[in-house]
């Protein structure tokens, strides 16, 4: 006997707490499928039409949204309402001509704000991996799943920003004292602040970077922080 694909659904209880959905209308709710983002860390393409922007009123009218190609993430066209949206993703909905980008806000790992059209192309990716590949050319990894060559001197933890689909990098922003960030996960996910110190890690304690937002200081785990520019961020986050 053959077995079973993957699941498309999970109980409504088991949902990330960051989903804004209600827990109690229905036993199940769409589950992520595996791509671009971690399922603890992402929305289900249909439950962003429906539950979040609410420019559907039932999933069957997110599937034939989706379906006849209306949707876009990245630029690109996604007929799947199971498909993963989560950090800097860019959603571009050509039926009501509006464009969104998913960030942290309100304490919450992703939201989507509304974004100007000229910005539709243009996504910040942070460095996740750097590997030394065949003929010793570096390839880069991003923290939603894509990978690039290039020859440029980046480390992990600094940002690229993107143009989308095209996948080409136009900006560089590095990860250093006097940088702004973005706060993108935890208690505090969605603030801005601005990089006063980064602490080495030790054996135990990983690497920290020491911000200042809202007139306090804070020390932070560096996975927990996003820089987005060096005197002001390059997009629109907030």
């Amino acid at each position: 006997m053959g077995k079973m694909g993957k699941t498309t659904i999970t109980k409504r209880q088991m949902a990330p707490a960051f989903w804004e959905i209600g827990r109690k209308q229905k036993k199940f709710v769409l589950s992520t499928d595996s791509g671009t983002h971690s399922s603890a860390r992402a929305y289900p393409l249909g439950i962003v039409l429906r539950d979040i922007l609410k420019v559907v009123n039932t999933m069957r009218e997110a599937k034939h949204v989706v379906n006849v190609g209306d949707v876009k993430i990245d630029g690109v066209i996604r007929k799947n309402v199971n498909f993963p949206i989560g950090l800097m993703d860019i959603i571009e909905i050509s039926s009501i001509d509006k464009t969104y980008r998913m960030v942290p806000k309100d304490g919450l790992i992703v939201k989507p704000i509304e974004i100007p059209k000229e910005e539709k192309t243009q996504k910040l990716c942070k460095v996740t991996r750097k590997l030394t590949i065949k003929n010793k050319k570096l390839q880069y990894g991003f923290h939603d799943g894509r990978t690039l060559i290039n020859e440029q001197k980046i480390n992990v933890h600094d940002t690229c920003l993107i143009t989308v689909p095209e996948q080409k990098i136009t900006k560089l922003v590095k990860l250093d004292k006097g940088s702004i960030v973005l706060v993108i996960s935890g208690d505090n996910a969605g603030t801005v602040a601005k990089v006063d110190e980064i602490r080495d890690g030790t054996f135990i304690l990983p690497k920290h970077v020491l911000v200042t937002f809202k007139d306090r200081k804070v020390e932070l785990p560096i996975d927990m922080v996003m820089v987005v520019g060096i005197d002001k961020p390059l997009i629109r986050i907030e």
